[in-house]
């Protein structure tokens, strides 16, 4: 019986997550050449090709992808193995930030897997606008924050540029009203951005909806009583994405991270969990990694 190595699956794994080596070894803080190796001992092992380096990346092979499932799974119970048995010093409180509108999917699956591998760890969500979070983060009173932003700041991360995009009630009638109605809270960032762009088209607009909470434009949207502006793949699932030429276009909107220095080892870890998940978000084909995009 021949035995796999955790390493090397791990390995795999974020080569096949990031979609390419040298972004993989930069998630592991291993060399290009040392993740190129472990990946041709996996193959040479298995006596099977698991990656096409044919193309400008790399991609799965069929037997790739039926060995990634496998080692997902191997590696996250290798890691919930050790973290409940050897490390006990996992313990503490982190307070997490995370804009309203980019809650979801990613951050329900990260609390999910955080309290699975580290359950002497309190996450507390903290859901607010990306202005009020980075004031909190520059005041210590919140450990990790993402934000949805046009560009940096010193220190954070960039995980994503996700196009933004309309939305309105499926099969709706605001998006073609003139004025067109338009909902946004007051401290949403995407406000100013949208509304420029309507002014720049020279299309009139009125708010329908002036307000400081996010639930009230989901309704009023929900109503068909106006549209508003959210990032692909994070909008409700009660609305739908507008395709009218006569709006116009809105550009990206990056998803950043940025981490405190005051619990690294904690913060850490769900770092790694939600970069992870941002990742898997390629996956359907509505965004890729800042990185990437820079290299075009």
């Amino acid at each position: 019986m021949r035995n796999l190595d955790i390493t090397v699956l791990r390995s795999f794994v974020a080569v096949a997550e990031a979609g390419g080596v040298t972004r993989a070894a930069g998630f592991l803080n291993l060399t290009q050449s040392a993740v190129s190796m472990q990946l041709k001992r996996l193959e040479e092992m298995l006596g099977l090709q698991l990656l096409d380096r044919s193309g400008r990346g790399v991609a799965l092979t069929p037997a790739g992808a039926q060995l990634l499932g496998y080692a997902q799974k191997m590696v996250e119970l290798n890691d919930e193995i050790y973290s409940r048995l050897t490390a006990n010093e996992w313990e503490g409180e982190i307070v997490l930030g995370v804009p309203h509108d980019i809650v979801y999917p990613v951050i329900p699956q990260v609390l999910q897997r955080m309290g699975r591998t580290h359950p002497r760890v309190k996450v507390q969500l903290l859901s607010s606008f990306t202005r009020a979070l980075k004031a909190q983060f520059a005041k210590g009173e919140v450990d990790v924050i993402l934000t949805t932003e046009p560009g940096i700041d010193t220190g954070g991360e960039m995980l994503l540029e996700v196009p933004m995009r309309w939305i309105g009630a499926p099969g709706g009638h605001a998006r073609k009203g003139r004025p067109l109605r338009v909902a946004f809270a007051r401290a949403c960032g995407f406000r100013e951005h949208a509304l420029g762009a309507l002014d720049r088209a020279n299309l009139n607009w009125e708010l329908a909806v002036d307000s400081d909470n996010d639930m009230t434009v989901d309704a009023t949207i929900s109503a068909d009583l106006a549209v508003t502006a959210r990032l692909q793949g994070h909008a409700p699932a009660f609305v739908e994405y507008i395709e009218d030429d006569a709006l116009p276009e809105l550009g990206t909107q990056f998803i950043n991270l940025y981490a405190g220095n005051g619990k690294t080892a904690i913060t850490g870890v769900l770092c790694d969990y939600i970069r992870e998940g941002m990742t898997a978000l390629r996956k359907d084909g509505v965004t890729r990694p800042a990185l990437e995009l820079a290299k075009g």
